[in-house]
């Protein structure tokens, strides 16, 4: 792209004029924030139990004495050797953050099908030190719209981001946000699927700001584990 090269008075007139879009975007967030703030709850009573190091854990073990509880939903298919791109550049983004919002009553979880066995050497080859559990076993990344069943997938039905994205493979990615009482329940107050979980990859913060945005040919056709950008050029596009 050949930008238009322009005085420093004509510069800052175009960068006012998108300043005020940019406050009108960021009054928007704001409000869009009060609304999720807002939603009513739904109450958890399916007693799923996780496979973490520390042997089985409920829901509710997973806040670690916290009243929130952030998860991610790692796209990690039992059996399979493919770590997703898209899920990984999020997590890269956690353990920074995580030294904060602990800080602020949230705790963060990471959750995939495939068993604790197959989730640790990902985990420790990416150097990660949040929590990652498994839920082999248990209803729930089907409860929660992030994996589907062979009959699911053949009929072909939109069923994923709350039937608006027609991709639909065994496991796909996700965030949810649960929320625990002072009497121990357990309630869902969020899910965001899809482009709506862009919002925690800080990568793309940083590059929204510059002049080539993203650099894609594709939605993130550029991004890779953090440990193979040496490797041969590839371009995957992550789903969703």
């Amino acid at each position: 792209m050949q930008p238009d090269i322009v005085s420093r008075d004509q510069w800052l007139s175009a960068r006012k004029a998108l300043l005020a879009r940019e406050r009108e975007v960021t009054h928007l967030r704001d409000q869009v924030a009060a609304q999720r703030r807002a939603l009513p709850w739904v109450k958890v009573d399916t007693p799923y139990v996780f496979e973490t190091p520390d042997g089985p854990r409920e829901l509710a073990d997973l806040f670690q004495g916290r009243s929130q509880l952030f998860v991610q939903h790692f796209m990690l298919t039992p059996g399979s050797d493919h770590i997703c791109p898209g899920c990984s550049i999020m997590a890269d983004s956690v353990d920074g953050a995580r030294q904060h919002f602990e800080q602020a009553d949230l705790s963060f979880v990471a959750i995939s099908r495939a068993p604790l066995a197959e989730i640790e050497p990902v985990r420790q080859r990416m150097g990660w030190t949040f929590p990652w559990v498994s839920s082999a076993g248990t209803s729930f990344n089907y409860d929660f719209g992030v994996s589907f069943t062979p009959e699911q997938i053949e009929a072909g039905v939109p069923l994923y981001n709350y039937g608006t994205t027609p991709y639909l493979e065994e496991d796909v990615h996700g965030t949810s946000v649960f929320a625990r009482n002072e009497a121990g329940d357990v309630f869902h107050t969020y899910s965001s699927f899809a482009r709506g979980d862009e919002a925690f990859i800080s990568a793309f913060a940083f590059l929204d700001m510059t002049p080539k945005g993203r650099n894609e040919e594709g939605t993130m056709s550029w991004v890779r584990l953090h440990d193979e950008y040496d490797a041969p050029q590839h371009k995957e596009a992550c789903c969703g």
